[in-house]
């Protein structure tokens, strides 16, 4: 039973020119919960290699991220990541996407990521995301050639949390808004910042890094109970 996780290579915002790449609590609270069940884990990315943190999401106040953050050999992990072409995407049971601004450029629409994301899928095996990590998610079809996504009750990171966030001018669109345009019924939690997750059949979903337990905990039960 082996987890994939994928990361963001975007280490820049092409629009402009500041720094980005993954959100480090959606990969580290994520990995976290799954090392502690001794689950095999492989990180990749779309082109390998380097994974750029975004340092607006490190907290060393937080333990978990503070415990990785410092640690030398998870640091060389994340930094070697598989590239996508070097995967078989056979050989997992569940995909995960980290969220992350980067995700938006190099998730959206990538091959690789769909061919990922639509074997995983169509051999009984589950997608997960977080936050933007649902950009993934925008392009990814079925063998019939139908969206994924269409239909699915799913969430990301809502245009609300990305204007408190005062990323407006920055993002070439709101994940909300694309995932609705490609026919997802997309929710949300009342106040912004806050765990939530949806489930639908074998997406599972989360709005925002306080909600990377609770899909990390999901995964978990699709992996034992299932």
């Amino acid at each position: 039973m082996k987890v994939l996780i994928v990361c963001t290579n975007q280490a820049l915002d092409p629009i402009n020119q500041e720094q980005t790449g993954i959100w480090f609590p959606d990969l580290v609270h994520f990995y976290d919960e799954l090392q502690k069940k001794r689950i095999l884990i492989d990180i990749a990315s779309p082109e390998g290699g380097p994974i750029p943190v975004d340092e607006k999401s490190i907290d060393l106040k937080d333990s978990v991220i503070k415990k990785y953050y410092e640690d030398p050999a998870f640091c060389q992990l994340f930094q070697h990541s598989k590239a996508l072409t070097e995967i078989d995407p056979l050989d997992y049971r569940i995909i995960y996407f980290c969220g992350g601004y980067g995700a938006l450029f190099d998730f959206t629409d990538n091959p690789l990521v769909n061919n990922a994301i639509r074997i995983i899928y169509e051999r009984n095996g589950t997608v997960i995301t977080v936050g933007h990590g649902a950009a993934a998610l925008l392009h990814a079809t079925l063998s019939t050639g139908e969206l994924l996504i269409k239909d699915k009750y799913l969430t990301a990171s809502s245009a609300m949390e990305d204007r408190l966030h005062k990323l407006t001018k920055d993002l070439p669109f709101y994940i909300e808004d694309k995932l609705k345009e490609q026919g997802a019924h997309y929710t949300k939690a009342l106040l912004p910042f806050v765990e939530y997750i949806e489930m639908d059949d074998r997406l599972i979903t989360g709005q925002n890094p306080a909600s990377s337990r609770k899909v990390a905990s999901k995964a978990l039960e699709e992996l034992f109970e299932k």
